[in-house]
C-alpha cells in the first residue's frame, strides 16, 4: 500500500521480503529476497536508493546499520532498536515521563514470580521481540489461579526470554494516533482511531474515534511527543488504552503505517502511505484532516477456510471497498484483506463494512 501511493507520485521503488512473490513484489520495480535479519540483502536494498523506510520493525540491527550506511533510514536504527524490543520499548516511555500502566522487566523465572505478586496477580506476559497479532503473550491470574506452576508454565511458553509483565487494566476502551514527522523537523498527527480487538488481533478500527475533545488533544499531543522524543523520521503509531477511570495509557509503539489507520485512505486528505511516502522523502507533510466517517474491518484466514467469500455481496453494501494482499495462503488468524467504508456518521461506517462481512458468507 505504500508502494502504491509512492507509485502514483512518480517514484520508482524496490523492496527486500523474505518472499520472491511478497505482496508488495506485484507493484515495485524489483523485489529483493532475504530474511529481515539479511545483511548483504539490505546492502543490496539501499545501494542507489534516495531513501530507505520500513513496513515492519523486526528487523536485524546489523543489516540496518549496513542500509544506514549507504542511504537515508527513516526511521533510523536507534528508534527501531528501542521499539522492536518491547522491554526497551516500556522502558523509554517510563524513564521519558509517558503514562503507561504499572509494568515490570523480567529476565528470568524468579524476576516473573516477583513481578506477578507485585502486580497483583492478573498480568499480561509479552515477549520482548517478536510478538504482534496476539502472538507472544499469554495471561497469568484471570480466571485461573496464580501458582508458581502456572507462572513457570507461561515463562516456558514464551520460551524463557526477556518479557515485558504488564498488570490488567481496567479497560473502557482501545485508541490510536498515528504521528508523521519528516527529518525536516515538521510533525503532524492524525485524528485518534477507536479500535476493537478480538483474540488480540484487530478486528476493526474506525475514524473518528468519538473521544472528547480534550482526550483528543492528549492522546494526539503524547503521539507527536513521543515521535520527537524518539527522534522518528517516519511513522509512529502510538496504541492507547482508555480506562475506565479516564485514564490514557500508551500501550504499545509501532514505527510503520498501522492496520488501524488503512481507513485513513478513504476519509483523511491524505492517507498514511502518501504521508510515510512524504515523511520519508522529506516531503512536506500532508493535511490529516478527517473530510468523511471512515472504518474497516479485517479480513482474517477464517473467511476463506470453508468456502470462496461472496466478495460481490460485501461490495453491494453502499460505500464499501475491498484490498485484497496477494498472500497465497489463507490460515486462521492472517490477515489477508480488509473491506474499507465511508459514512455520514462513524456508526454508519462501522456498521456498513460490519455488514459487508457478514455478507461474505451466504447463509
Amino acid at each position: 500500500m505504500m508502494a502504491m501511493a509512492a507509485r502514483t507520485m512518480g517514484y520508482h521503488v524496490r523492496v527486500m521480503d523474505p518472499e520472491a512473490k511478497c505482496p508488495a513484489s506485484f507493484v515495485v520495480d524489483e523485489t529483493i529476497v532475504g530474511a529481515w535479519d539479511n545483511a548483504v540483502a539490505a546492502q543490496q536494498l539501499a545501494m542507489g536508493a534516495d531513501a530507505v523506510t520500513l513496513e515492519i520493525e523486526q528487523i536485524g540491527v546489523d543489516a540496518l546499520a549496513r542500509v544506514a550506511a549507504l542511504a537515508p533510514l527513516r526511521p533510523g536504527v536507534e528508534p527501531i532498536r528501542i521499539i522492536q524490543d518491547k522491554t526497551l520499548q516500556k522502558t523509554w516511555l517510563a524513564e521519558h515521563g509517558f503514562p503507561v500502566g504499572a509494568f515490570g522487566v523480567v529476565r528470568s523465572e524468579a524476576e516473573l514470580q516477583e513481578a506477578v505478586a507485585g502486580l497483583g496477580g492478573n498480568v499480561y506476559l509479552k515477549i520482548g521481540r517478536g510478538g504482534y497479532d496476539g502472538r507472544g503473550q499469554v495471561r497469568i491470574g484471570f480466571d485461573t489461579p496464580v501458582t508458581e506452576d502456572a507462572i513457570r508454565e507461561a515463562w516456558n511458553a514464551l520460551g524463557r526470554r526477556p518479557c515485558v509483565a504488564e498488570q490488567a487494566l481496567d479497560l473502557d476502551f482501545e485508541i490510536s494516533v498515528m504521528a508523521a514527522r519528516n527529518p525536516a523537523g515538521e510533525v503532524r498527527s492524525f485524528p485518534a482511531a477507536r479500535n476493537h480487538h478480538e483474540n488480540q488481533i484487530l478486528a476493526w478500527s474506525v475514524l473518528p474515534a468519538g473521544i472528547s475533545p480534550e482526550m483528543e488533544e492528549r492522546a494526539e499531543r503524547l503521539a507527536r511527543e513521543i515521535s520527537s522524543g524518539l527522534g522518528i523520521e517516519g511513522m509512529l503509531c502510538v496504541e492507547l488504552f482508555v480506562t475506565k477511570s479516564g485514564e490514557l495509557l500508551v500501550n504499545e509503539l509501532a514505527p510503520r503505517p498501522h492496520n488501524s489507520y488503512h481507513q485513513s485512505e478513504r476519509g483523511c486528505v491524505t492517507s498514511q502511505f502518501e504521508q510515510a511516502v512524504r515523511a520519508a522523502l522529506n516531503l512536506p507533510l500532508g493535511d490529516t484532516s478527517l473530510i468523511s466517517p471512515c472504518a474497516i474491518v479485517n479480513l482474517l484466514g477464517e473467511v476463506w477456510l470453508n468456502s470462496e467469500p461472496d466478495f460481490a455481496a460485501a461490495m453491494a453494501v453502499p460505500g464499501v471497498r475491498l484490498h485484497l494482499y496477494e498472500k497465497h495462503t489463507a490460515r486462521p488468524g492472517r490477515k489477508m484483506g480488509h473491506l474499507s467504508s465511508v459514512g455520514a456518521t462513524a456508526e454508519e461506517a462501522l456498521e456498513r463494512v460490519l455488514e459487508a462481512k457478514r455478507r461474505l458468507r451466504a447463509e
